[in-house]
C-alpha cells in the first residue's frame, strides 16, 4: 500500500491545486452570454459568470455585491461606477466593440422601411431594451430620434430590462420588430437581420471592462489575450485595439 501513496497523492495534486486557486466572479452586460462562456471555459481556474442589464450590474456592484470583474455593455455606466468609487479609471479598458440592427422572426415576411417602422408596426409593437437604462436601448433610441422616428414609434415599444429578453420577444414572434446587437441576432437561428443601423446615427457601442480585484485582474488578462480575442470576433464582436 506504502507505494501505491505517492502514485495517489500525485494524482490528487492537480485537482487540489487548482482548487487553491481563487475563483472569480464576472458581472457582464447580457448580450456577452455565449461569448463569455465560451471565454471563460478556456481560463486556467473557477470562473462563476452572473448576466444582466448593464445598469443593473452596475447598481449591483455599487450596493457591494462581490464581483471580481465588471463588463458592460456601454461606457455611461461604467462612467457611473468610476464616479461612485466602485471602479479605478486605471482599470478601465475598452475590449470590444458591436453594431445596431433591426430583427424579425425568422419566418416573417415583414420588410419595413428602415425610415418608417411605425408604418410597418401598425398596431403592434418593436422590442428593444429599456430607452433610459439598458445600452441597446438607449442606442435605439438615439437612432431613431436621428431618423425622426421616434415620436412615432415611442408609444409602440415593448421594452425590456436587458437586449436578449427583447431578442426573445421577437424569436417567440411576440412582437414582429426588433432592435438589437449583431452579435444577438447571430446567436439566434429564431430571427433574421432585415437591416444593419448605420453606426453614425448613435453614439458608439463599446464594451468596457475592468478589474475590481487582484483575482479579477489575471482574469482581465485572459480577456485581453490572443485566445479570448478569436473567440470574442468569432462570435461577432469587434476586440478593439490593445
Amino acid at each position: 500500500m506504502k507505494r501505491f501513496l505517492p502514485l495517489i497523492f500525485a494524482a490528487l495534486l492537480p485537482t487540489l491545486t487548482l482548487a487553491e486557486r481563487p475563483s472569480v466572479t464576472v458581472f457582464a452586460a447580457a448580450s456577452l452570454r455565449g461569448a463569455l462562456d465560451e471565454v471563460a471555459r478556456g481560463y486556467d481556474g473557477d470562473v462563476a459568470l452572473s448576466f444582466g442589464g448593464s445598469g443593473t450590474m452596475a447598481r449591483q456592484i455599487d450596493a457591494g455585491a462581490p464581483a471580481d470583474v465588471v463588463l458592460l455593455a456601454a461606457p455611461v455606466w461604467m462612467t457611473w461606477l468610476r464616479d461612485r468609487g466602485a471602479v479605478k479609471s486605471d482599470a478601465i479598458v475598452d475590449l470590444l466593440g458591436d453594431s445596431l440592427v433591426v430583427i424579425a422572426p425568422a419566418d416573417s415576411d415583414i420588410a419595413p422601411d428602415p425610415a418608417d417602422l411605425a408604418g410597418a408596426l401598425g398596431d403592434a409593437r418593436l422590442a428593444m431594451g429599456q430607452r433610459d437604462a439598458v445600452p441597446a436601448g438607449i442606442y435605439a433610441r438615439e437612432w431613431l430620434e436621428a431618423t425622426g422616428q421616434w415620436e412615432a414609434i415611442a408609444p409602440h415599444l415593448a421594452e425590456t430590462d436587458n437586449v436578449r429578453s427583447a431578442l426573445a420577444l421577437v424569436a417567440r414572434a411576440e412582437t414582429p420588430l426588433g432592435v438589437v446587437y449583431r452579435t444577438d441576432a447571430l446567436a439566434e437561428p429564431q430571427v433574421r437581420i432585415l437591416y444593419d443601423i448605420p453606426q453614425e446615427t448613435h453614439s458608439p457601442i463599446t464594451y468596457p471592462a475592468a478589474a475590481l480585484t487582484d483575482s479579477g485582474a489575471a482574469f482581465m488578462a485572459h480577456l485581453q489575450s490572443d485566445d479570448a480575442r478569436a473567440v470574442f470576433a468569432r462570435h461577432g464582436f469587434k476586440p478593439l485595439p490593445e
